[in-house]
């Protein structure tokens, strides 16, 4: 859309004058609660900023759909109170603190000043960031992923840019990329998989695993990445003071030129973004170019899968991609990235060479498995980690242990919100034996917790089950088949489709 001197509302592109800002805000957010005298008011007016926020930030989707090859050099605007407001509203309201040691509610108690005392400083270059307080969270495997906790501050501001930075960057990421996307999730990317190789000559799976990606990002290259599409300075300079911003940890600031720590609220579209100029891009140009045969990929992040009709495809895309990594200052995990033989001729192929069942590969939290249909049909089969289901079972046992004196009914209605939350990623097609098998370990647990509260209990498995069944969800299948959902979120017709109104092309679709 263009004003009356024929600029850009949206934002200004490369070569042209910078046009009046406007306010912007980022994508609806859940309800925090508000004062009560006025809130009609607060309602209204947030209403109002959402609106104006989705339409500037569309104008820049249609900029940057229509421009592919130019800058935008005037987004800054778009970082306005608005944005801030609902980039706050957007946070999670128990989110871990940062160095600042404020929460949503102190904040919330001074919003309206506190967010223009904040943009003030943001707009005329005052602002600064803190550093970023280290926590480590525990691993299924025993070891620890190192999280970087950013102040209050700090995340709202970068959740307002990150909104924007999206809006130019959505355009360009291409259809196999699905970690930390708007409208894209773990089993949309797991259904484009599945697709991928039941539909295409899939006969070798590269399992691929990029050591420590979040720590080992050059950030030399992620600004010049950036600039590819980002002219305004302050935009880079804002970006720059978070990845120098450094973190605390035992007392001790440490500031380095690697990584983006992960955790905080910008980390995954940096990450998006790094991987769609070393990998994406790379990988869909040797598709074209390299491949002779059938080639699928699918990325979530630094996990990434892909599948070759060919051995030798696989090989070479193999050692082509550990040179290209280096490049750019990353590396492939020795132990974790491995090439299998799978597909619909694996499970014969082994069997005529004497070596035992077909092997799996791990993907999001499933193992994946070569089967077959009732019918003969070549099929995968998905089933739950063993090691993150023995990791979840061991968090909920110890979580009981603490809350062994409660009332049942409290017992009853938090184990009830876990095993739903488990039941509603996990419960995919051909994994229900799992989920049964995870209920009967829950309710086990619960029966061994009662049995405890005294020397005398004696809690029975039975009355234990009638308890599970007052309250516990039954396991069933929620998620549709992959192929289903894949084509109804893909609705477009090719004459040569393979499985009816969807092109499979490199794990995505066009």
């Amino acid at each position: 859309m263009m004003n009356g001197r024929g600029e850009s509302d949206s934002a200004i592109v490369a070569g042209k004058p910078t046009n009046k800002a406007e306010r912007s805000a980022a994508e609806p957010a859940e309800p925090r609660a508000e004062a009560k005298g006025n809130a009609g008011q607060q309602s209204t007016r947030r209403a109002q900023n959402r609106v104006s926020v989705s339409q500037a930030l569309e104008r820049i989707r249609q900029t940057a759909r229509q421009r592919k090859k130019e800058k935008f050099t005037a987004l800054f605007h778009h970082v306005s109170v608005d944005h801030l407001e609902e980039a706050f509203f957007e946070l999670k309201e128990n989110a871990a603190r940062g160095v600042d040691g404020l929460t949503c509610r102190d904040y919330e108690q001074h919003l309206e000043r506190n967010l223009e005392d904040l943009h003030a400083r943001v707009h005329r270059g005052a602002y600064r960031a803190l550093p970023s307080r280290r926590v480590y969270i525990p691993k299924p495997d025993g070891r620890r992923r190192p999280i970087a906790v950013a102040a209050l501050e700090d995340k709202i501001v970068q959740r307002a840019t990150a909104a924007v930075l999206s809006a130019i960057y959505e355009e360009d990421f291409l259809g196999f990329s699905y970690g930390f996307r708007r409208g894209r999730g773990t089993h949309d990317a797991m259904d484009a998989l599945l697709v991928g190789i039941t539909s295409t000559k899939v006969n070798w799976i590269l399992d691929a695993d990029i050591r420590s990606f979040f720590d080992t990002v050059s950030q030399e290259w992620l600004i010049k990445f950036v600039e590819h599409r980002v002219g305004d300075r302050r935009i880079i300079r804002l970006i720059q003071k978070w990845l120098k911003a450094g973190v605390l940890e035992d007392g001790i600031v440490t500031v380095s030129d690697k990584g983006t720590g992960q955790g905080s609220v910008i980390s995954p579209l940096l990450a998006n973004l790094y991987l769609h100029y070393v990998l994406d891009l790379w990988a869909e140009r040797w598709r074209r170019r390299e491949a002779t045969g059938d080639m699928i990929i699918v990325r979530y992040a630094d996990d990434f899968i892909a599948g070759f009709e060919h051995e030798t495809d696989a090989r070479r895309f193999w050692n082509e991609m550990r040179e290209r990594l280096q490049e750019f200052a990353l590396s492939l995990h020795s132990e974790k990235t491995r090439l299998i033989k799978f597909g619909r001729f694996a499970a014969a192929n082994r069997k005529r060479r004497g070596l035992g069942k077909p092997e799996t590969f791990s993907f999001l939290g499933f193992t994946f498995i070569c089967s077959k249909t009732r019918r003969g049909k070549f099929q995968i089969k998905r089933k739950s980690r063993r090691d993150r289901m023995r990791a979840k079972l061991q968090a909920i046992k110890q979580e009981l242990r603490r809350s062994m004196h409660q009332p049942i009914p409290q017992q009853g209605r938090w184990l009830q919100q876990v095993v739903t939350g488990y039941f509603n990623y996990h419960a995919v097609p051909t994994n229900g034996p799992t989920l049964t098998a995870f209920l009967f370990h829950v309710t086990n647990l619960w029966r061994r917790t009662l049995r405890q509260r005294s020397q005398k209990d004696w809690t029975t498995w039975e009355r234990t089950k009638r308890l599970a069944d007052d309250w516990l969800p039954k396991p069933r299948i929620l998620h549709p088949w992959p192929e289903r959902r894949f084509a109804v979120r893909h609705p477009r017709w090719e004459p040569y489709a393979r499985i009816g109104p969807v092109r499979i092309c490199a794990g995505g679709a066009r």
